[in-house]
């Protein structure tokens, strides 16, 4: 806001109220500008001590650095880290001194320079004014008698105004000039700060963007860091588990977890472990030392820097006893031509088996030659930690389990090298897709998902008999046929074990999620031009090399309405031709089932039991069309005895018309006919487990697979998400299916993957009401133990135990059996009509 001159010159009411509006403007801007000031003060020092602490925490960065030299990886990130945030921390420094000069400096100079003169100037003014009106009122009344006065009234106002028309055109200007700088040092000081400002980030941008490779790179190698670290957390719990059912085991009085040795260890180390030793002084002290049998010596150290002390140099030249005529017990001598050395185990076990070791040394020593012998000599430092026997304890369980179940899955066509890469010898698996796995591209699978993929290790984990069963009729060049199909067509190179983790991981999105080289159902050609091609469902061919029974076919219905008296003749001469004795004898099924007693009468359960099924194999060839490669005789030649599967006879079904082909009903036959390949090349294509087949009853793919007696393809359902629980239009669930066909594998694979049994059908008949009429006493007899497990787990609330140990044991026992000796379990299923009506 500026004032007008010619104001200035009127002294007009005009004039008045813009000098008083200027001087209120002046006083609040002076406010104003004093409380920015020390604002920016008060962010100045709080900069200054956040410089410091930044300063600091860079310190420690590097300090860390320094103690982590060791590790590459850590060194390099933490001195790049700390160095770029170094950097900043001058930048930081930067900006706080030109906020600095540019706020804090040049607003304060304008206060307290020009506000200060313009305050003066009021002064000035205000008092010339005041004159003004004073000599106004004195002329004003001045007499007309009185000449003199009159006179000298009119010279005083003329000097006054002259005086306040001056100092008032002065004060304007300064006014002016005051409002003018005003602007000017408020917007030079902003946008000098606001230039820092934008140094500042720009230099932290240009800092931090030279560092963006680094970290991108940093993150990778992090990914594949929590993969790594999940693999051995995974690992280290499997021993740890495995250390810990060991030590269930033990005698905690003592400590016999060492108790083992190896005389042809791979690190020398036949065995080691804690000692007392009775010194040679006056004393005979006794002290706690670790000792070893090494390179045929017997040494001993107190802590890992010590240097090994020897006591006896050549075991060949010493003989071991044990000592009971001491007060200390379970003491033993190692004596040589020149000294004794007396010893104490903590417990007898231990001290036979140092004895026997020091033994089996010497007899080790006595077979080498002495040129071998003597040429290796003791030469470390410092004995292997106590993992060594455990990591050896380890290897030998793992070899009885893991071990014959790897070379079990890699003997299938493919396995021995990874599915994704060619690797050799992977030990990884998805279960799901029944394929084998290098460890890195297993990775890459877990981060997929389990919907994707399911991991698990082939030495490390656990595996239940069916879920083996499960890859060994699978494998990676069954399931390469399908998700690779076109990549010949399409010309594209499969990535090799050398390639790079990135390379890896886009060729596997590309194969399993994205599936761009699936050939689809609607992509197969027709033959000819003449006419759609047709497809069926057929069973394959299997050599049955258990004892056939005589080929008496047997078809599963629903309706069964009323039966003859001639076919329910013929159904109980069946049933007592295929009689077996149950797994239980009838004492202990008697002191089970009173557990359940219903007081519905006399029991009157059959000792039949297992799974039913023809076993006549008169099966045909499964094929379907140019969807997958037909199934020659020579691979589907598979005995009933390790494939563990029963079969029924499947109807013929009239070819159907390719093009209307559906996923969902490819896997609905594929999964009656056992066709896992089938199967496979359904699920690829989108068909969906719990499909629903509204022409038939609404049965589902797992209940197809149930009626056609296989338990790996209801294995394989399960595996990839199928509904245990889901009904057809009956009410029946597929453990009613199974438990009406006799198939004892399934009933149990059902119950350990969370099967409602206590759901009815439509005649209110649950799995156990039907295995009762069906006089089925070993399933009978696994329902009642899961109901008692069931009914055991809700009394003892959720703290309790996961589950019964004879429980448990019964059911992998019947797991076992259902997949390795399925003869044991072979019955025929005998369904009267009053029992499915």
């Amino acid at each position: 806001m500026t004032v007008d001159f010619e104001e200035c010159i009127k002294d007009s009411p005009r004039f008045r109220a813009a000098i008083d509006e200027v001087e209120t403007d002046v006083v609040e801007i002076e406010a104003k500008l004093d409380k920015l000031v020390k604002l920016c003060s008060s962010m100045l020092e709080a900069g200054k001590t956040y410089l410091t602490t930044n300063k600091h925490f860079v310190s420690g960065i590097r300090d860390l650095s320094q103690q982590c030299k060791k590790d590459e990886m850590i060194s390099e990130c933490l001195d790049k880290f700390g160095d770029s945030l170094q950097e900043m921390v001058n930048y930081h420094m930067i900006l706080f001194d030109q906020a600095q000069r540019s706020v804090r400096q040049q607003l304060h100079m304008f206060v307290k320079d020009d506000v200060r003169k313009f305050k003066e100037s009021k002064k000035q003014f205000d008092k010339v004014r005041e004159d003004l009106d004073i000599a106004l009122v004195k002329n004003a009344q001045a007499p007309r008698h009185k000449p003199h006065e009159v006179e000298e009234a009119s010279s005083t106002l003329t000097i006054t105004r002259k005086c306040f028309r001056h100092l008032a055109l002065d004060y304007v200007l300064q006014i002016n000039v005051l409002q003018a700088k005003k602007k000017f040092e408020i917007l030079d000081a902003m946008l000098s700060f606001m230039h820092a400002q934008y140094t500042f980030f720009q230099q932290g941008y240009s800092l931090l963007n030279e560092l963006n490779p680094y970290m991108k790179q940093l993150a990778s190698e992090l990914d594949q860091l929590v993969i790594d670290s999940a693999v051995e957390k995974r690992e280290m719990e499997h021993k740890h588990a495995t250390i810990q059912q060991r030590t269930l085991l033990q005698d905690f009085s003592y400590d016999d977890s060492k108790a083992d040795f190896n005389v042809d260890a791979p690190n020398g180390v036949v065995m080691e472990g804690y000692l007392f030793k009775r010194a040679s002084n006056a004393f005979k002290t006794w002290n706690r030392r670790w000792f070893s049998i090494q390179n045929s010596q017997l040494v001993y150290q107190k802590k890992l820097k010590d240097v090994l002390t020897v006591v006896v140099e050549d075991l060949r030249l010493c003989t071991v006893k044990p000592c009971e005529d001491i007060e200390r017990r379970f003491c033993f001598e190692v004596v040589s031509p020149s000294k004794s050395c007396m010893l104490q185990a903590d417990s007898e076990k231990l001290r036979q088996s140092w004895i026997q070791a020091v033994q089996a040394s010497i007899a080790s020593a006595y077979r080498e030659t002495p040129d071998n012998y003597y040429i290796e000599r003791l030469d470390r430092t410092a004995s292997p930690s106590t993992s060594s026997i455990d990591s050896a304890s380890d290897s030998r369980e793992r070899s009885v389990k893991g071990e014959s179940i790897l070379q079990r899955v890699q003997s299938i066509a493919g396995n021995d090298q990874c599915c994704d890469c060619g690797q050799t010898d992977p030990r990884w698996a998805s279960i799901n897709l029944g394929i084998t796995l290098c460890i890195e591209c297993s990775g890459i699978h877990r981060s997929l998902g389990v919907h994707f993929s399911k991991v698990r290790s082939l030495t490390l984990d656990s595996w239940e008999p069916e879920l083996l069963k499960l890859m060994c009729e699978l494998g990676n060049s069954t399931i390469n046929q399908i998700y690779e199909a076109k990549c010949e067509h399409l010309g594209l190179k499969k990535p090799t074990s050398g390639c790079s983790r990135q390379d890896k991981e886009i060729w596997i999105k590309a194969k399993y999620v994205e599936k761009k080289f699936l050939k689809r159902l609607g992509a197969v050609e027709v033959e000819n031009d003449r006419k759609p091609q047709r497809w069926s469902v057929k069973k394959c061919h299997r050599n049955n090399s258990t004892t056939k029974v005589p080929s008496t076919r047997r078809k599963y219905r629903h309706e069964m309405g009323s039966a003859s008296p001639a076919m329910l003749s013929s159904a109980a001469t069946l049933e007592r031709k295929f009689r077996r004795d149950s797994l239980f004898c009838p004492d202990e099924l008697d002191s089970l089932f009173s557990y359940f007693d219903t007081g519905s009468g006399p029991r009157s359960l059959s000792s039949d039991s297992g799974l039913g099924g023809s076993t006549d194999g008169s099966n045909d060839i499964l094929v379907f069309g140019a969807v997958v490669d037909s199934v020659t005789e020579e691979e589907c030649e598979v005995s009933e005895d390790s494939s563990g599967e029963v079969e029924t006879e499947q109807e013929p079904s009239d070819p159907e018309d390719l093009r209307e082909l559906h996923p969902g009903l490819l896997m609905f036959r594929a999964s009656r006919t056992r066709n896992l390949p089938v199967m496979a090349e359904a699920l690829a294509n989108g068909a969906n487990v719990n499909w629903v087949n509204d022409e038939d009853e609404s049965k589902t793919p797992l209940i197809q697979a149930v009626i056609g007696g296989s338990l790996i393809a209801c294995e394989f359902l399960l595996q990839n998400g199928a509904d245990v629980n889901q009904t057809d239009m009956r009410g029946r669930a597929p453990i009613h299916h199974a438990t009406y066909l006799g198939h004892t594998g399934q009933v149990c694979l059902f119950l350990k993957r969370g099967a409602n049994q206590h759901a009815v059908d439509e005649d209110g008949q649950d799995p156990l009401s039907i295995a009762v009429q069906a006089a089925n006493a070993d399933i009978v007899t696994l329902l009642r133990l899961a109901r008692m497990n069931e009914e055991m787990r809700e009394a003892e609330g959720p703290f309790g135990q996961p589950g019964d140990t004879t429980y448990l044991d019964i059911f992998r026992e019947f797991s076992h059996m259902a997949s390795n000796n399925p003869e044991k379990l072979s019955r025929r299923s005998v369904h009267f009509s009053n029992s499915c009506r």
